[in-house]
């Protein structure tokens, strides 16, 4: 792993290095993203960085400085040829006093590198009791409050599934927690709206952009007339659903497998150089 802080390279990437005050650690006062590094060089790195951007808009943190991410990128990527790594790139409130209000000290900026395995071909997923409320605060932004997350795919996991899935407070299909869902049904691909408070994935506008679908919400039990389904993310890019609950699913699909063909031809077309 590799780590720069606010300008400054770790020496040791697991020393302390956030002050326990910060905003981030205490309330969850932060925006995130993740970018899926290949053979050294980030995938979509710009749109990640104009998402992270909105997320802290989102969130009323300082204007995010897109050249100082790009230095830190291409610091903790200097001299690494790993064939297949992960960003994170964190900017949170910073130090503050405690209790929810904002200090006034400068944001924490922190990207970090590390290696990464590929995600199997298929997986399966479980729905959640819990809803994503499309309404909320926070709906739409990729933060750091992620104990929802850890909580809802903690109990999928015990049900032997990768991913979980959540409803919105409509009762539609929303997302994963750290996934997109798309699904066949009547031949077509679908996948549900920005409106139903799901995430707006890199990886889902790429899907859209390069094969299509229809972005549509619709009640979660539509699942189980779908004759497909497949998450993407950025470190899942497109992959196929085996068994969503007690349900089971081709895996993957001809329209999965056309996704996953289409993807593959165009991703080295988002390989960016790090400092650009």
């Amino acid at each position: 792993m590799r780590v720069w802080i606010n300008g400054q390279v770790l020496s040791d990437p697991r020393a302390p290095a956030v002050r326990v005050d910060d905003h981030g650690l205490t309330v969850g006062d932060g925006v995130f993203e993740a970018v899926k590094v290949v053979d050294g060089r980030p995938f979509a790195l710009t749109r990640h960085i104009e998402r992270l951007a909105k997320s802290a808009d989102g969130l009323g943190l300082p204007r995010i400085d897109g050249k100082a991410v790009r230095a830190g990128v291409e610091a903790v990527l200097e001299g690494q040829a790993r064939p297949l790594a992960r960003l994170r790139i964190t900017y949170t409130g910073g130090p503050a006093p405690m209790g929810s209000s904002r200090g006034d000290s400068e944001p924490t900026l922190v990207v970090a590198c590390d290696a990464m395995s590929p995600w199997p071909r298929t997986t399966r997923v479980a729905t959640v009791p819990w809803r994503r409320n499309e309404k909320g605060a926070l709906a739409g932004l990729k933060t750091t409050s992620y104990a929802e997350n850890v909580v809802a795919l903690a109990h999928a996991q015990r049900a032997g599934a990768s991913e979980a899935v959540f409803a919105n407070t409509a009762g539609n299909l929303c997302e994963g927690t750290g996934t997109n869902v798309f699904y066949v049904v009547d031949d077509e691909l679908r996948t549900p709206t920005l409106g139903s408070g799901c995430l707006a994935g890199v990886t889902r506008a790429l899907v859209l952009e390069w094969y299509g679908g229809r972005e549509v919400d619709e009640p979660l039990e539509v699942v189980r007339e779908a004759s497909e389904v497949f998450l993407v993310s950025t470190t899942r890019d497109v992959q196929a659903v085996s068994h969503w609950d007690d349900v089971e699913l081709p895996a993957p699909g001809p329209v999965t497998q056309a996704a996953q063909e289409t993807w593959r031809k165009r991703e080295r077309e988002l390989l960016e150089e790090p400092g650009t």
